[in-house]
């Protein structure tokens, strides 16, 4: 084992140890002595005559050290004394989060600020006059705020003219990056591939011809996981990405990549893999623990990977066998060069305040001290408890990192994704796992989006069982269990049920923008 294994062995053991000694796994924690939604009025040691904030978010499964929670730890105490704020979280069960949030918002006991990812939901409650306009807030507690983030964020939580969020930024500028097992590939004498052509050849080599060598089938040419997820880059060598947020200017007009006609060619070269058995013949059924599970477990060898893939299932296979090697290949690349994979929205999660909310003005003072004055802190960690510097590079203390990873939780309210220290992070979780070059191959070849603008109404009303049955419909269409043709049956349903709506109010807005050139 070399020494880079042996290192990433003790880390992983280091991690290990934390959840054993974890005793709140977020999802349904709460504070002891807390009341009602996010401690009630309840008010904690130390916090008495500091006014209430009240949040409801995501926990991200994060797991805490004994005798901590999202409500008692450094951090969240280091939060409270630089804000003068007695600051209360809820954390819902992430299985059925939304349905959560809806029950929350059409209760009488309602929180200061919520975050949500979901932009559906997002648009819906800003659609019924339910969430607080911010801009004048921001004005008088936070104004701030408005220069850490950039015009495209702000434009996508603006309606109306009107601030509804303050934005919470990605990091990662896309979906994915082609990586595969370069072992495999010598064992099979293949060169990595490039085109269509070649990834077809190089799939079948590593479902046909036992690459691992352990003389059973039991390897897939290349996996997605469930609802295709993952299969961005195979659409992207077909000139098409699918979701509502991707719009392609077609003929002076924008129309929505899920009906495009490169999509149902790109359909039909997935259902030709799944037919002759080169796609993973479970991909439906792979959620990501259990497609993580495979990749760790050596059963796939080529497929769509995140960035931080490489300090996840990849590592964990590569812990799990010491000769496995893998690499970042180009994008596969269709007729007429077409390839790349979905640009990510700048926003990644949404803090909105409720019209309701009883302290709008302490939810904007908090999100102005973690994207400012707080922000390094709580993203990177305290400095020489979490990481140091030596010779101008950061060098993290990985079990101390692992066991206050949770500080996550707080940073996503409003994350500014700062370049320096996104780059200095990165490094720091290790060179050799090629954070910053994953970024960065990935925002090299981006399929971006014709449609920038704020999520037009019938998104809010109509995105979400428009997503649910383009999942639903491509899955069996690749699976098999509907023929090709459905494609046409499924547009022709798309439109009917609000994609239309949803297509004006699209080139209403592309109008407007062209005739302001």
């Amino acid at each position: 084992m070399d020494a880079f294994v042996r290192r990433m062995t003790e880390i992983r053991r280091a991690s290990a140890l934390v959840t054993l000694l974890g005793t709140c796994l977020v999802a349904g924690c709460r504070a002891e002595g807390d009341a009602g939604l996010a401690g009630g009025k309840a008010t904690g040691p130390g916090n008495e005559g500091r006014p209430m904030v009240r949040i409801v978010t995501n926990g991200l499964n994060a797991i805490y050290p004994e005798g901590m929670d999202i409500n008692s730890n450094p951090y969240i105490e280091s939060i409270r004394k630089h804000t003068n704020l007695d600051i209360r979280f809820t954390i819902p069960p992430s299985e059925g989060f939304d349905t959560k949030l809806n029950v929350i918002m059409a209760s009488d006991d309602i929180p200061d600020l919520i975050s949500t990812s979901n932009t559906n939901w997002f648009v819906h409650y800003v659609n019924r006059q339910a969430l607080m306009p911010l801009d004048e807030l921001i004005d008088r507690h936070a104004p701030g705020l408005r220069k850490r983030f950039p015009q495209e964020a702000w434009d996508q939580v603006t309606v109306d003219g009107r601030i509804y969020a303050i934005p919470s930024l990605n990091e990662a500028p896309g979906g994915y990056l082609m990586y595969a097992r370069k072992d495999w590939l010598d064992r099979l004498g293949l060169q990595p591939p490039t085109t269509l052509d070649e990834y077809y050849a190089v799939m079948k080599a590593f479902a046909e011809q036992d690459p691992d060598g352990n003389g059973k089938d039991d390897t897939a040419g290349i996996s997605i996981r469930e609802n295709m997820g993952g299969a961005s880059p195979l659409f992207g060598a077909f000139g098409t990405q699918v979701s509502i947020l991707a719009w392609h200017e077609r003929d002076g007009r924008l129309v929505n990549g899920t009906v495009l006609p490169e999509t149902k060619e790109a359909l039909a070269f997935m259902a030709k893999l799944y037919k002759e058995k080169l796609l993973d013949q479970q991909f439906m059924l792979n959620k990501t623990a259990v497609f993580n599970e495979k990749i760790a477990n050596g059963k796939i060898g080529l497929y769509a990977a995140s960035w931080s893939d490489t300090r996840g299932p990849i590592l964990d296979n590569r812990l799990n066998d010491p000769k496995a090697e893998w690499i970042p290949l180009d994008y596969p690349v269709g007729k007429d060069g077409r390839k790349g994979t979905s640009a990510s929205q700048p926003v990644r999660y949404y803090s909105v305040v409720p019209a309701a909310a009883v302290n709008a003005a302490g939810a904007m003072k908090l999100l102005d001290f973690l994207s400012g004055e707080g922000y390094r802190d709580i993203k990177l960690g305290f400095e020489n408890e979490i990481w140091t510097r030596t010779d101008g590079k950061m060098v993290i203390n990985f079990a101390e990192h692992n066991k206050h990873f949770y500080r996550g939780v707080y940073s996503n309210l409003a994350d500014i994704a700062e370049p320096g220290v996104t780059k200095d992070r990165l490094d720091g979780l290790g060179m050799p796992f090629r954070l910053n070059e994953n970024l960065s191959r990935i925002g090299q070849n981006l399929i971006k989006s014709a449609f920038t603008g704020t999520t037009v109404p019938a998104m809010g009303l109509y995105g979400a069982n428009l997503e649910k049955d383009m999942q639903e419909t491509f899955t069996k269409i690749v699976a098999g269990a509907l023929p090709l043709s459905e494609f046409d049956a499924f547009v022709e349903r798309w439109y009917k049920a609000g994609g239309e709506q949803m297509t004006a109010e699209v080139n209403a807005w592309y109008e407007s923008k062209n005739r302001e050139k």
